[in-house]
């Protein structure tokens, strides 16, 4: 029976051995071998607790090793951050600089905060300016009006190639350099109403409308033919000004021609019309006013033979 037991338990060990899988052989240090885990070196200490916070940590943090291995190959840097984009205003210019609200004055403060940009639209009334502020280069229209500009100088408007209107109203301008607006390509209005202007400068020929009433032009301040190349030109109004003569030739554009209050005395009958060609019509000029001059209309009838409507004046 014994042998029987042996032979058994023999086959049972031979055939679990042959059923285990086959791993690496583990080699035992002898010389912690049979030694109470109380007296290791380090013994293991078991907390439960512990245990299940450092597995959340591992969890939560760990990385793969090759991960592992790219930072720890080289120190950790701080990624910089990308610039978020600046605002731009009507120059193209960045909120970094000066350039942030426009160029600089000569008082030192930016134009954009002395006056008002909206757009492409430079608002400068009424700030008791004594020249003109340096602009942004999309600059469309420009207001500076009530304010006590003297002076227009040659590069006051350089570079600006978009500008479509001026108005100066209502300043002390007595002088204009005469290139001040000849380079300004798409000029179409300028006002200089009420100011102290004796001469005017040569205008560029995009102009559709120009006011320079209340200035100081007298005999002499309208150069000869300084409106005849004005191919575009619709409403002039030069009302109070002490002229004493029309400015000819006028271009056949034009629509209303103000000319009140002025020292005007006598007309030719060529002014508006051609006498010797009596088919001519000139359909256009529909509003020409003359009332304050020491002029008798009546004196020229055939003046007005081509005209749509007669002018506002005097008859008597």
């Amino acid at each position: 029976m014994q042998t029987f037991v042996n032979i058994f338990l023999g086959f049972f060990i031979f055939k679990s051995v042959g059923a285990a899988p086959i791993t690496d052989t583990v080699i035992y240090d002898s010389e912690f071998y049979d030694i109470p885990l109380g007296d290791l070196p380090h013994p293991f200490v078991y907390d439960e607790n512990e245990q299940s916070d450092q597995l959340e940590t591992e969890i939560g943090t760990a990385l793969p090793s090759i991960i592992q291995e790219s930072y720890s190959s080289a120190p950790l840097t701080e990624e910089p951050e990308e610039e978020a984009s600046t605002p731009k205003l009507i120059d193209g210019s960045s909120a970094q600089g000066s350039g942030v609200l426009g160029p600089q004055t000569q008082d030192g403060l930016p134009t954009c905060l002395l006056c008002a940009c909206l757009g492409t639209t430079v608002y400068c009334d009424d700030h008791e300016l004594e020249a003109v502020p340096p602009l942004p280069k999309e600059t469309t229209y420009f207001y500076s009006r009530y304010n006590r500009i003297r002076k227009i100088n040659r590069n006051d408007f350089a570079n600006l190639n978009n500008l479509k209107r001026i108005d100066l109203s209502a300043n002390f301008i007595s002088e204009i350099h005469e290139d001040a607006f000849r380079r300004l390509l798409q000029l179409e209005e300028l006002v200089l109403r009420d100011n102290r202007i004796r001469q005017l400068p040569e205008l560029p020929p995009t102009l559709t409308f120009i006011d320079v009433s209340k200035n100081r032009l007298g005999r002499k301040g309208i150069r000869n033919e300084a409106f005849k190349d004005l191919h575009e030109l619709q409403h002039l109004y030069i009302t109070d000004n002490n002229l004493d003569h029309i400015p000819l030739p006028l271009p056949e554009s034009l629509q209303a021609l103000h000319l009140q209050n002025n020292n005007i005395q006598e007309m030719h009958e060529d002014t508006f019309c051609k006498m010797k060609d009596f088919t001519y019509v000139r359909r256009a000029l529909e509003d020409i006013r003359l009332d304050g001059n020491p002029i008798n209309l009546s004196k020229t009838p055939y003046a007005y033979m081509c005209l749509p409507r007669l002018p506002v004046g005097n008859l008597i």
